[in-house]
C-alpha cells in the first residue's frame, strides 16, 4: 500500500511540476533587470538616524490629517551594496497612496563600510526606532505599525519584530523600541544558516555574518529566523508560485513557524515570480496591500 501511495504521489507531483512549468513557459516575469523602470517617485521628506550616508529613512505620508498606519519598509537585493532604496520607492508610494504612511530604510550592506554584522542590523533597529520621534510632529500612529521586507528586506523585516525578545543586548540595545503590530514578508529568505548552506547570492551570507554558522554560532543565534522563534506577531508571507529563487526558502520557514505555534499565514502569489510582488502595477499589488490593511486593522 505503502508502495503504492508513494507512486501516486510521485505521479501527481511530476504532473504538477509539468503543468506549472508549462504556464511557467507562457508568462514573462519581471527580472533584477526590470527595476531601474520602476522609478523612484521622490519621498515627502527624508531624515537621517546616523551620520553614515547610508543612514537614512524616507517618509512618505497619505493625504489627509491623520494620525496614519505606518508601514516601515525593508527593500532587499542580497543584502549586497549594489541595490539600494531607490526600487522601493514605487512600493513605498502605491502604500502611501492608499492611506499607509511609509517609514523606508536604507541601510549599511555589504559592500558599505560598516556593512554586514552587525552594523546591518544596528541600522535596521536605529533607523525603526527613529520613527517614534518624528511621529508625532508627521501624524504618524504608533499604535498602528508593521514592518514589511522583500527577499533580503523580508529577513530583516522579520528579525526586526523577533527583536522585541533579546534581553540586555549591547549590540541592540535601545531605550524606546517601536512597537509592531505585524510582519507583512514579501519573498523572504529567513534561515540564515540554510541561505548559507545554498551558498545565495554568491555565498553573501558568509560576508553578511563574517563566517559560517559554525564560525559564528552566536551570531547565527541571534540573527537566523528560525533561531528566534515564536516571534509571537501576527505574520502573514507573501511567496510567488513562480519564483524559481526564492520559493522553497519562505515555504522552509512558513514550516517552522507553524510548528513553533507562531501566528504565521502565507499567501500564494500564483502570478508572481519574485518581483511582481513589489510592483503597485502588478497583478499581486491588490493581495500584498490586502495583507498590509489586514495586519494594520484598517476596514476597508
Amino acid at each position: 500500500m505503502t508502495h503504492k501511495i508513494t507512486i501516486g504521489l510521485f505521479f501527481f507531483i511530476s504532473i504538477f511540476t509539468s503543468a506549472v512549468s508549462a504556464e511557467e513557459q507562457k508568462r514573462s516575469f519581471m527580472t533584477a533587470a526590470d527595476l531601474p523602470s520602476f522609478g523612484n517617485p521622490p519621498a515627502d521628506k527624508r531624515f537621517a538616524y546616523g551620520e553614515d550616508q547610508f543612514q537614512f529613512a524616507d517618509l512618505r505620508v497619505p493625504k489627509g490629517p491623520g494620525p496614519h498606519p505606518v508601514i516601515i519598509l525593508i527593500h532587499g537585493g542580497c543584502w549586497l551594496s549594489q541595490y539600494d532604496i531607490v526600487h522601493a520607492g514605487k512600493l513605498a508610494k502605491g502604500f502611501a497612496d492608499n492611506g499607509i504612511a511609509t517609514w523606508s530604510l536604507e541601510y549599511r550592506r555589504v559592500g558599505n563600510e560598516g556593512g554586514g554584522w552587525p552594523g546591518t542590523f544596528q541600522d535596521i533597529a536605529n533607523g525603526a526606532d527613529h520613527l517614534l520621534k518624528v511621529a508625532k510632529e508627521n501624524a504618524l500612529d504608533t499604535s498602528r505599525i508593521i514592518v514589511s521586507g522583500h527577499s533580503a528586506g523580508g529577513h530583516l523585516a522579520l528579525w526586526l519584530a523577533a527583536r522585541k525578545d533579546f534581553k540586555n543586548n549591547s549590540i541592540f540595545s535601545s531605550s524606546n523600541k517601536v512597537q509592531l503590530n505585524g510582519v507583512l514578508a514579501l519573498a523572504p529568505v529567513p534561515d540564515l544558516a540554510l541561505a548559507h548552506k545554498k551558498g545565495v547570492c554568491d555565498n553573501v551570507i558568509d560576508k553578511l555574518m563574517h563566517g559560517s554558522p559554525s564560525e559564528q554560532p552566536e551570531r547565527y543565534a541571534m540573527a537566523s529566523i528560525p533561531e528566534l522563534l515564536p516571534i509571537g506577531l501576527p505574520q502573514i508571507l507573501v511567496i510567488g508560485r513562480f519564483d524559481k529563487n526564492w520559493f522553497d526558502a519562505g515555504n522552509h520557514y512558513y514550516k517552522k513557524a507553524l510548528a513553533a505555534n507562531d501566528k504565521v499565514s502565507m499567501i500564494d502569489a500564483t502570478e508572481s515570480a519574485h518581483f511582481e510582488m513589489i510592483d503597485p502595477d502588478s497583478s499581486t499589488w491588490s493581495m500584498v496591500l490586502k495583507a498590509a490593511r489586514e495586519l494594520l486593522e484598517i476596514k476597508k
